[in-house]
């Protein structure tokens, strides 16, 4: 097998890409103990800021585990949860597309940021 050098950041001059959780990110729930997706409330100055990514060039891949645990199919809904809410993306990733995002606890990561951090 032969390797390559590997860039740790994209290139000038290539569009950048983010992945960006919807639940806790960009969207809350009122109940903690009741965490229906029909129930979620969006965060505009979170969403503000993901849009003003997606103004300035980022490819925006919305990345969530709705789904992944259920199995239930949240895509659709997911999607025109995302256009009500007036959220700028190129792409959405669930927990039931063909290369899902698992379900987990922590990300540790040397590229992650909190959206307060934005």
């Amino acid at each position: 097998m032969e390797f390559h050098a590997a860039k740790r950041l994209t290139e000038d001059g290539q569009q950048k890409v983010a992945l960006v959780d919807i639940d806790e990110t960009i969207c809350y729930y009122e109940d903690e103990n009741n965490r229906r997706y029909d129930l979620s409330i969006p965060i505009d100055e979170n969403i503000a800021k993901i849009n003003k990514l997606y103004d300035e060039g980022w490819k925006i891949v919305y990345w969530t585990a709705r789904g992944s645990v259920s199995k239930k199919d949240y895509t659709d809904y997911t999607r025109e949860q995302l256009k009500s809410w007036g959220c700028k993306f190129d792409d959405l990733v669930t927990g039931t597309s063909p290369i899902p995002k698992p379900h987990f606890d922590l990300v540790i990561d040397d590229k992650a940021k909190r959206i307060e951090e934005l």
